[in-house]
């Protein structure tokens, strides 16, 4: 078979990227295309998303596709969970994507609990609470009496929204859905019932359908400008979760993965979705893997808050890098504080060093100082919640973890990786650090029927990308203890 030329469009919390895969003979080789910055903005007392300006991006990259000379084969798009544009009855759409960190959906949870209780709505969706989950912000918009919701045709969620401003085609894929707190789990479709009680339009959302399908081509009026042909768009796994899950080289069942980026999501690949209260406590979630079966994992705020951090040191004084961070971390005191990351106080952007220093100090902890010290507690803290995330992993699996593996651009840092490896007591597999762009690419590959399964699939990435194991070298007590006062402190 010829080498397909196959482009991955990957858009963060932060930033966003055009990435080509070459896969031949069996290996994927990358070569970033494009990468651009993805800066929301306060605009009219929302937080929103600069959806032209992502457009205008994927069109700048095709274009350099184009001046290459390169011919595509198929083009895939992934983004973050949750967020979502509505289209009117002409196709327009209705004012910018409203950002998952906007403050409108605050005491939503509280207004739906009187509708629908805790228990029956995981029950029912098998999604654990995030105050930003799309059935919050659909509520949010009832609530306000917001004229979009009346006047919307069609929900379209962030990737399958760009998939139609390049194909015109509209669609729902199943992994993008599987955030929203508004799917079944079992039926894979709409619990259209729940929403009725909600009072949320059921006519916004489309059918959902499994990764691989074709979702269009591209509209001539792009293609021409951006001088490429009508390349076929596929609707890969569209959650960039679901797309780092995909490109785990890992074998068998006795591991669980990591994605690590802003946020860190851990979690294991099952047949069938769990909804028992054990699980609704733990606020693990399920979501779609790209072959209908269920990732049950525990979002972690992960490294957003060094990312925070970094960005307020960097406005104050000269800037550092990350790696720059991580010897400074090095350097200073083991344990000296400890953070429960996913606090609410740390979910703002904002001062996140001063919020740290005061959250050590309304906990009765040393208060940390200075750059070092800090990002310390971060990554030390990190770990932690990594063991207890594994610990309550296996309870609900009723089987070992054995190997931990990492993905995805925090796969890179050595010093959080060695801290996790020690603090989880297991070894630590890190790589690839493209893994979300990785899954995309070979989805695609997939559909285009130049790779047969899951296990293939695999195969390749494998045999494309090098990994480098972490294993505890210490006996584990200092860790244990700091676990220990963890425990103490935030397992309530």
């Amino acid at each position: 078979m010829k080498a397909l030329n196959l482009l991955g469009f990957d858009f963060g919390a932060s930033s966003g990227r055009a990435m080509l895969g070459t896969l031949r003979d069996g290996k994927l080789t990358l070569e970033e295309i494009h990468r651009f910055s993805n800066d929301p903005v306060s605009l009219c007392g929302r937080f929103v998303w600069d959806v032209p300006r992502l457009f205008y991006e994927m069109k700048q990259a095709l274009l350099k596709v184009s001046r290459a000379g390169i011919e595509l084969d198929a083009i895939g798009i992934d983004t973050w969970g949750v967020d979502y544009g509505m289209l009117d009855k002409d196709g327009h759409l209705l004012g910018l994507p409203v950002h998952y960190r906007d403050e409108r959906t605050s005491g939503m949870r509280e207004k739906v609990r009187e509708i629908i209780p805790d228990a029956e709505l995981f029950a029912r969706t098998g999604t654990a609470y995030n105050t930003f989950n799309t059935i919050y912000q659909l509520y949010a918009m009832k609530c306000e009496g917001d004229p979009v919701l009346d006047q919307a045709k069609d929900m379209l969620f962030m990737p399958d929204l760009l998939a139609y401003m390049l194909t015109g085609e509209k669609g729902t894929e199943y992994t993008i859905a599987s955030t929203s707190e508004l799917l079944n789990p079992y039926t894979r479709d709409w619990d259209t019932e729940l929403m009725e009680r909600l009072g949320l339009p059921t006519g916004l959302l489309g059918e959902v359908k499994l990764p691989g399908t074709v979702r269009g081509k591209l509209l001539p009026e792009i293609a021409t400008e951006c001088g490429v042909g009508q390349v076929p768009v596929i609707a890969v796994g569209e959650h960039d979760t679901a797309s780092a899950a995909l490109a785990v080289p890992a074998r068998g069942n006795e591991y669980a993965f990591l994605s690590s980026g802003t946020w860190s999501l851990l979690g294991a690949e099952i047949p069938q979705p769990l909804c028992a209260e054990d699980v609704m406590r733990a606020n693990y979630t399920n979501e779609g893997c790209v072959d209908g079966s269920i990732r049950l994992l525990k979002n972690i705020m992960g490294l957003w808050i060094i990312q925070e951090c970094k960005r307020e040191w960097d406005r104050r004084s000269d800037a550092v890098d990350f790696a720059e961070l991580v010897e400074m971390a090095m350097g200073a005191p083991a344990f000296k504080a400890i953070i429960d990351v996913d606090d609410p106080c740390f979910m703002a952007p904002g001062d996140m060093p001063h919020r740290i220093q005061g959250y050590c100090e309304l906990t009765g902890q040393p208060v940390p100082q200075g750059r070092g010290e800090i990002s310390r507690v971060v990554y030390e803290s990190l770990a932690l919640k990594y063991r207890w995330a594994v610990e309550r992993l296996e309870g609900m699996l009723n089987r070992p973890v054995k190997v931990l593996h990492i993905v995805g651009g925090g796969s890179k840092n050595g010093l959080l990786n060695k801290f996790t490896a020690e603090a989880i007591k297991r070894p630590v597999v890190a790589g690839p650090g493209e893994g979300t762009v990785i899954g995309n690419l070979l989805m695609q590959a997939k559909a285009l029927g130049a790779i047969g399964d899951i296990p293939e699939l695999r195969g390749v990435v494998e045999a494309s990308f090098p990994t480098r194991t972490f294993v505890p070298e210490t006996d584990g007590a200092a860790w244990d203890a700091a676990y220990a006062r963890y425990l103490k402190l935030f397992d309530k």
